[in-house]
């Protein structure tokens, strides 16, 4: 049976790879006709091979330009013909507070089962759910008591998807409200900000652990994406006729409610220490937000530098002040104005850049 699994890992890793190649292709063939196009110069990278692409490309038709996309090789190919089946564990040995976060987050899949973990070890626990067709197993970590981390590994070849947690508010937090109990039926889902690759990738690991919903359901779960902090939202609401105002639907927060933070996507499951890096969050895309915050404050003690300087003149009855003699005279102004050179824009992975890292490579 091992030796099944591995020869069928091998070969779905090769499928893989071949896929990537035919994009990359594709890729090169978009940039060569975009170029020829509007006369502007090849990339440099492709000048030596832009006569293959060219005379590759012009056998390429609406129909058949793109690659085709294959369903086998892709890991939730058969999502939705059939309800997922989700295992909810924890850490060894967790707390109380873990314990009561792992039975709130069962009853947000319609069908899950909650696990105790005992002495299972990682290789244990996946060969378990996976000899049990189990399709995704979500693991929830803890710090002194918190819940401040959950992995969520798609079985039986990957992906594994790693999350930071923070702001964790449980029903069980909620004791002065009589909330009722969690509906069991299979919510809506609603993705906001999910728009690059990585954002793709993200909402269809989260999408794809939930079963396909009935129009008439009344439970809506929200992923909001926000700066690469996901909000996760659960709601139910009322409606008191079919054709009513949208003032008049009763919208009511049952829980729990936290923030994600995604920070590493393995194309393995979570057993797999040798598993390939599809992105990882790298320390160098913090950085944007800290060069933007600074430039803004230099900016900004320019501008109010050079007010005052002006100010102090006229309340002096001073010649009319020349701005570029102003700023000349003081060094340190001169060198803030030099350096205020606003940084390139590299905002969210989720939704606006293009970090998307192949294989574990930047």
């Amino acid at each position: 049976m091992l030796r099944r699994q591995v020869r069928l890992r091998r070969e779905y890793l090769y499928r893989k790879s071949l896929e990537g190649q035919q994009y990359d292709d594709y890729a090169k063939r978009r940039a060569v006709r975009a170029a020829l196009e509007s006369g502007r110069p090849l990339p440099t990278e492709l000048q030596n091979v832009a006569t293959d692409l060219h005379d590759a490309d012009q056998f390429a038709d609406a129909l058949h330009d793109a690659p085709v996309h294959v369903s086998h090789d892709d890991e939730y190919a058969f999502a939705g013909s059939r309800p997922p089946k989700v295992v909810v564990t924890t850490s060894r040995d967790p707390s109380t507070r873990l314990g009561q976060f792992a039975k709130e987050l069962r009853l947000l899949w319609p069908g899950a089962q909650r696990l105790n973990r005992g002495n299972l070890v990682v290789p244990e626990l996946v060969a378990t759910c996976r000899a049990n067709e189990v399709t995704d197993v979500v693991v929830v970590h803890e710090t002194r008591g918190e819940p401040d981390g959950i992995i969520v590994s798609h079985l039986p070849f990957g992906p594994t998807a790693y999350f930071n947690l923070k702001n964790v508010v449980m029903r069980h937090d909620i004791k002065d409200t009589d909330i009722g109990t969690v509906s069991e039926a299979v919510p809506h889902l609603i993705f906001e900000n999910f728009e690059t690759k990585v954002g793709a990738r993200t909402r269809n690991i989260l999408k794809f652990m939930f079963p396909v919903p009935k129009e008439d359901s009344k439970r809506v779960m929200t992923f909001f994406n926000n700066s690469d902090c996901i909000s996760f939202r659960h709601h139910v609401f009322e409606k008191p006729s079919k054709f009513c105002k949208k003032e008049d639907i009763k919208l009511t927060e049952v829980g729990p409610r936290f923030e994600m933070q995604l920070y590493q996507i393995k194309l393995g499951t979570m057993d797999q220490q040798e598993a390939e890096n599809e992105w990882v969050l790298r320390p160098y895309m913090n950085s944007a937000k800290k060069e933007k915050s600074a430039w803004v404050v230099a900016r900004n003690w320019v501008i109010y530098s050079f007010k005052m300087r002006i100010m102090s003149c006229r309340s002096a009855a001073a010649v009319k002040p020349n701005p570029i003699a102003l700023i000349s005279t003081e060094p340190r102004m001169m060198a803030m104005v030099r350096g205020c050179t606003a940084p390139h824009s590299r905002w969210s992975r989720l939704t606006s850049s293009d970090e998307y890292i192949s294989g574990g490579k930047a």
